[in-house]
């Protein structure tokens, strides 16, 4: 009333004299400067920033001192200027990295800005035409200044793991994503990939037994990377086990393979059987899937304390944690292709089987759509190391064929499509059907002239499944992400639980348009 808050209280009773009247009283109790210094409270919360210029080296590489010079006030300036109106404290910590303290009531301001500083800093370009990314790790809601700089660091964490040029924000609950709509990058070091080539190694050494495992429904690219590591094994003297679901998987023409090879005689095992084999001492290492809910046995997961994880896809809330070694790279075609370069650096050329090089060149060649999409020079030096050690494209393109049956099926979905925004492709069955039978739909949908971004949907077991593909500017892992879904720019799943095709169907399109509009 007036501007002032107030918490009500009452009461009744009966009058002793009235003949059962029953009366009341109201209590008033004025509230209004206890509520202010509470919302003033919330308010004021402190909020640790990072800002990351994640592309520095880019910017910089070949330039001269005064180059440099000039490059950095450029960041400088713009970076101050995006920051002026938030009161807060700004300070350069490293030559890319700004450590940045303001107030939660300036916070909803970005938000609403979408983070406008992710596309000033773009005006900053090198004399080479490289324009400047950044990344923000924004750490809130901590119970101390150091729990909140720690949320930002796992925050700038995330956002590079997703390919950098965006916004997380880290809470006690959950991370929130904003930005990353752009294509990623390479920014990877050959570096890295000895280091963890040597690290894996020598847990592999320590270990008392390995297990790989894959996600569910395991394709060419998950088993083929899974082949790679049982190399490496081999060399450290240990026969690791392929957890694998031999009856649901998408590569069953490698499988049969494998299985005439001696050394592969028994490499596969189900879950439940590495469960009862596994010890304290045992490794696992999960290969082209970083989310605990998409691996093939997650109880496997959950009871080996030591679990590696080489990966490509961008990162989501929910990853797998804690990890001994962790190889991590979105700008990765594949997860073949980061297996194949632990290989170059761990093993010799000669101690790779010829059904192991196919393997790993028919990962790469799934997931680069034959060398088309997400394809870097790394890409094309793995796939040349491979055609080295003897992989055969020709019969890697018969592990890729499809029966007669399926090619049919594939163009039924494709006939099905509708276009949406003149340039994306939608596809919702009525009818199940297998989920490369769906992606490869998904894939050939791109092949049609002005289509650029490709969705199908089907029903599966109680739940709609979502194959996404993109080749513009769309990113189809950003559209699947409010879904529940994950992937790259390029390609992308989801899984809808408890809903019908349809539904399924409306929360896709209200999702496109978000993304749009946006």
């Amino acid at each position: 009333m007036k501007d002032r808050r107030y918490r009500v209280y009452g009461t009744t009773f009966h009058a002793g004299d009235s003949g059962g009247m029953l009366l009341g009283t109201v209590y008033l109790a004025d509230l209004t400067e206890l509520y202010q210094v509470r919302d003033e409270y919330i308010r004021s919360r402190p909020v640790v920033a990072i800002i990351l210029v994640d592309n520095y080296d880019e910017l910089t590489k070949n330039l001269p001192e005064g180059a440099i010079s000039t490059l950095n006030a450029e960041l400088n300036e713009v970076i101050t200027r995006c920051t002026e109106g938030y009161h807060g404290l700004l300070r350069r910590l490293e030559r890319n990295r700004f450590l940045f303290v303001f107030e939660v009531r300036d916070l909803k301001v970005s938000i609403e800005n979408k983070f406008h500083l992710l596309e000033e800093i773009r005006q900053v370009v090198s004399p080479t035409g490289v324009a400047a990314t950044i990344s923000l790790g924004i750490g809130r809601d901590g119970v101390s200044f150091e729990e909140s700089y720690n949320f930002a660091a796992l925050s700038i964490e995330m956002a590079l793991s997703r390919g950098g040029d965006q916004a997380v924000i880290k809470d006690r609950y959950n991370f929130s994503f904003y930005g990353g709509r752009t294509k990623e990058t390479d920014h990877r070091s050959k570096v890295r990939s000895r280091v963890t080539a040597n690290s894996l190694s020598e847990l592999i050494a320590q270990s008392s037994q390995v297990f790989v495992m894959g996600h569910k429904n395991a394709d060419l690219d998950a088993l083929g990377a899974a082949v790679g590591i049982c190399c490496l094994c081999r060399k450290k003297g240990k026969q690791a086990k392929i957890v694998l679901d031999m009856e649901r998987n998408a590569a069953g023409k490698l499988l049969e393979r494998l299985n005439a090879v001696p050394e592969y005689a028994n490499a596969f095992v189900s879950g439940q059987d590495a469960l009862l084999q596994a010890d304290p001492k045992s490794l696992l290492v999960v290969v082209d899937t970083n989310r605990p809910d998409q691996v093939e046995c997650k109880p496997l997961l959950d009871a080996i304390s030591k679990v590696c994880v080489v990966d490509h896809h961008r990162r989501a809330a929910d990853y797998i944690n804690p990890v001994v070694v962790n190889l991590h790279e979105p700008y990765a075609s594949s997860a073949s292709e980061l297996v194949t370069e632990l290989l170059q650096y761990a093993v010799e050329s000669s101690e790779v089987l010829q059904v192991e090089a196919m393997a790993l060149l028919a990962g790469i060649v799934l997931d680069t759509k034959n060398f088309n999409v997400r394809t870097g020079e790394r890409t094309f030096e793995a796939a040349a190391f491979l055609r080295r050690l003897g992989a055969d494209t020709v019969e890697v393109k018969k592990l890729l064929q499809n029966d007669f049956q399926a090619t049919l099926a594939r163009y039924q979905i494709i006939k099905a499509a509708r276009l949406y925004r003149e340039q994306i492709a939608i596809a919702a069955l009525n009818g199940s059907t297998s989920r490369t039978i769906a992606a490869q739909a998904a894939d050939e949908l791109l092949s049609i002239q002005g289509i650029l971004t490709s969705f199908v949907l089907y029903p599966c077991e109680g739940q709609v499944i979502i194959s996404a593909r993109s080749i513009g500017e769309a990113n189809v892992q950003v559209i699947l992400e409010p879904l529940g879904g994950g992937g790259n720019a390029a390609t992308a799943g989801a899984q809808l639980r408890d809903c019908d095709v349809k539904t399924a169907l409306d929360r896709l399109v209200a999702s496109i348009d978000q993304y749009y509009d946006a």
